[in-house]
């Protein structure tokens, strides 16, 4: 075995070493000056000893590193996880105490609620009242802030609502399957669903074929004079999402899913978010920075009237409807 120079000076350097065969220091001290060559042809006998006791230290040094570094794994598993959890719980509560003394502080500093002088009993109410159809063009003065003034908070609603339908789908779908081959799970919810809810009723399928369009094109209308009177985009789009979920329950999810399918939501959703957020996004913009936007709030009472709300009731509509469809599904079968 051949050993460089640099292994002989190291192993010569451990305290740990102790040099019991004189010939063994001696060997090592000329290992510094003489090549190995020169030191094979002048003891070759010795020197392959020397060599073999030097590969056992170096193994046992070895061995002992190993250990010492299978107790630092076992110490960061055990030891290591316990301090680690103690730590996540004190930086958890430091900063909840942060938060809270945040909010609190925040809290104190507020006007006292009801006070004359409040903006939200003057300014604002004032503001929505007599300047509220001028600048918004709706009629149903709801709308008007909800989708106007304050459509920035209704998009927030809109996302929870998505995320909420996200979160439902990630806890309770069976996941996906061949349709020639489903999975032992994606059966147990078919026999549930056919034992529990069979898709044989006369009467109910008779009611929905009647009912469904007409729940259908109520809810439309609901959502598409929300800027003219009582309704918009939550109430009709619950009202559209009850009329699948009637036509759901009398028809199954064969004929519902050839119109009505996890990628249809999906779609449906994703491009209805996306729209309020690009609409809204643009009329915040030039309002905040005191341009003219160029959207015509058309004549109040009209059903195209009102600006950016009649779509973004549209869009609310739309998402509000997937959604109740969505977790119905979920709820029931495990998806769509």
């Amino acid at each position: 075995m051949k050993k460089s120079d640099s292994l002989w000076r190291r192993l010569r350097a451990l305290d740990e070493v102790s040099w019991e065969n004189p010939l063994d220091a001696q060997l090592t001290a000329a290992a510094t000056d003489e090549p190995d060559s020169e030191l094979r042809r002048r003891a070759p006998l010795d020197f392959a000893m020397a060599e073999a006791r030097h590969e056992e230290m170096r193994e046992a040094l070895y061995t002992e590193e190993q250990l010492q570094v299978n107790n630092l794994h076992l110490w960061v598993g055990r030891q290591g996880k316990k301090w680690l959890q103690i730590a996540y719980r004190i930086t958890a509560l430091l900063f909840c105490a942060v938060i809270i003394t945040f909010l609190m502080t925040t809290v104190v500093q507020l006007p006292p609620f009801g006070a004359v002088e409040n903006p939200t009993n003057n300014e604002v109410a004032q503001r929505y009242l007599e300047k509220g159809l001028k600048e918004t063009g709706a009629v149903n003065m709801v709308a008007g802030m909800i989708l106007d003034y304050r459509a920035f908070d209704t998009f927030g609603e809109s996302t929870v609502l998505f995320v909420a339908a996200c979160s439902v789908l990630l806890l309770l779908k069976l996941g996906e399957h061949s349709p020639d081959a489903p999975s032992p799970a994606m059966l147990e919810a078919e026999w549930d669903d056919r034992h529990h809810e069979p898709k044989n009723d006369a009467i109910l399928q008779m009611a929905a074929r009647i009912l469904v369009p007409v729940i259908l094109l109520f809810g439309m209308y609901v959502v598409l004079a929300g800027h003219l009177g009582p309704g918009g985009g939550f109430s009709g789009g619950a009202v559209m999402g009850a009329g699948l979920i009637l036509y759901l329950n009398a028809f199954g999810f064969e004929k519902t899913g050839r119109f009505f399918t996890y990628k249809t939501f999906r779609w449906v959703t994703f491009i209805a978010l996306m729209t309020y957020a690009l609409l809204k996004s643009y009329s915040f913009f030039c309002g905040a920075n005191h341009l003219e936007s160029g959207i015509p709030l058309g004549t109040p009472g009209a059903i195209l009237s009102s600006g950016l709300i009649l779509p973004l009731n549209i869009c609310v509509g739309m998402i509000v409807m997937c959604t109740m469809y969505a977790f119905y599904t979920l709820f029931r079968k495990g998806g769509m």
